[in-house]
């Protein structure tokens, strides 16, 4: 498997979804208990059966990247905390939204720029697929889709002040989301956040 893949697309921090995953994840659900979830209790709320599969799959990959702490810190923290673990929990789960706010992000603050422009995505893609071949393959379509998720990721966080605008607020950290980093051993994650302020 190469160092990226574009799952992130199925969807952004989904704040009030992940809660709802988060205290299933805690009760430790068997196969059964997640389909009775999804499709008979519908707690994700969504129209289509496909599209709740999709994001429920994407919400709990990034969730198993952390432990039963951070589900419920997630799933009982208040929307700060929580949505800043959401966002360790992403990068945790996707190297591409990684690699972006240390290779993009920070570097525009470092530079004192003041906002993110697409031609920003095009130059960091064409880097990707230089260390990843697997990225040359991937249709414009979702390269776009990729960064549409990635800024609206950033924008509910409190990275980026919209998704029109993309002018650059990096957020101070909640103390919690740092000490939960420290105690997971996951500086990377910690440095990838707290190097875009």
């Amino acid at each position: 498997m190469g160092m990226y893949n574009a799952e992130i697309s199925a969807g952004s921090l989904m704040l009030p979804e992940s809660r709802r995953i988060a205290k299933l994840r805690m009760n430790n659900p068997t196969e059964v208990d997640w389909t009775e979830a999804l499709r008979g209790e519908n707690v994700l709320q969504k129209k289509t059966p496909a599209t709740a599969r999709r994001q429920a799959r994407l919400i709990r990959n990034r969730l198993e990247t952390l432990d039963q702490e951070g589900w419920q810190l997630i799933a009982e923290g208040d929307k700060e905390m929580a949505t800043q673990l959401l966002l360790a929990a992403s990068i945790r789960h996707s190297r591409l939204l990684g690699d972006f706010l240390h290779d993009v992000y920070a570097q525009h603050l470092r530079r004192l720029e003041h906002s993110l422009s697409p031609r920003s995505w095009e130059a960091f893609i064409t880097e990707c697929a230089h260390r990843d071949p697997a990225v040359a393959g991937w249709a414009d379509s979702t390269k776009r889709k990729l960064f549409q998720v990635i800024v609206r990721i950033l924008a509910e966080a409190g990275y980026l002040d919209s998704t029109r605008k993309m002018n650059l607020t990096p957020p101070m950290l909640h103390p919690s989301v740092v000490t939960y980093l420290k105690r997971l051993g996951d500086m990377q994650t910690l440095a990838s956040m707290e190097q875009a302020r």
